[in-house]
């Protein structure tokens, strides 16, 4: 196991095993790869790669502007340093965007892809809601600790206390220039990806009562993207991934278990 960071300033952990295809994790706006834990940990005997993206956690961002190419980029940096040239990609929410880029602009590299409550089309009214806490972020330079309501439900909250304050330290440490600049992206993403271009098989994964990447934009996204299947994640939020963890962990073996394969 190894945790480094790169020439380039990409902070990585690095659990190496022989002769399998590397998962390899992105995380979304305002977090670390520390919330892949539960994944981490399930998948302990296979080959994972989890990171930082620009701008978070350990990771440097060095540029005024920054675009979903820089973010599909750093993939590739670390990728390539790390001897890496086939891959399993699995994105959550502003990293599922990424992951999106990666797959239209890097098809060969993957082997497979999945996309964890990834947005697409958001209607009027949720552009004007996610405009307006974009806004408030700016105002306040910092992101509101209410976004854990929409990432958790109450009842997992109440149970867990500890994975409130842990989530809430990660937020609270952002460097909020590099956040609000990925918050933007995130916020004005256009959907403007070559879907065409994605010829991977993909996994498409959103909670049942997530309200931000909702049910609908993952009914969509699976009639859009070739070669992919839908799983709802009953009772989930948008962290389904940690909340749910166990269903969430059992469905991405089971999909890249047929997809070492192909």
């Amino acid at each position: 196991m190894t945790i480094a960071t790169t020439a380039s300033g990409t902070h990585y952990f690095y659990n190496k095993k022989e002769q399998d295809i590397p998962i390899v994790f992105i995380h979304g706006v305002g977090l670390t790869y520390e919330i892949w834990q539960p994944q981490l940990d399930f998948f302990k005997n296979r080959t994972v790669l989890a990171y930082d993206i620009l701008g978070h956690g350990k990771s440097s961002l060095n540029k005024k502007n920054i675009s979903f190419d820089d973010l599909a980029d750093q993939i590739i940096d670390l990728t390539d340093e790390l001897g890496i040239q086939k891959l399993h990609l699995i994105g959550f929410s502003i990293g599922s965007l990424i992951a999106r880029n990666f797959a239209s602009r890097f098809n060969q590299r993957l082997q497979s892809l999945i996309l964890i409550g990834s947005i697409y089309k958001r209607s009027d009214e949720q552009q004007k809601t996610v405009n307006q806490r974009f806004e408030q972020a700016q105002k306040e330079l910092k992101l509101s600790k209410q976004a854990l309501r929409r990432w958790f439900t109450d009842k997992y909250l109440k149970k867990n206390p500890d994975m409130y304050e842990k989530i809430s330290s990660i937020i609270s440490s952002n460097n909020m220039t590099n956040f609000l600049k990925l918050y933007e992206l995130f916020v004005k993403h256009k959907n403007d990806e070559d879907f065409d271009k994605i010829k991977v098989n993909t996994l498409i994964i959103t909670g049942e009562l997530d309200m931000g990447s909702t049910i609908e934009m993952a009914k969509e996204l699976n009639q859009i993207i070739n070669n992919s299947k839908l799983k709802i994640i009953e009772n989930g939020k948008h962290l389904c991934s940690i909340e749910c963890a166990d269903e969430v962990n059992l469905t991405i073996k089971n999909f890249l278990d047929i997809n070492e394969q192909t």
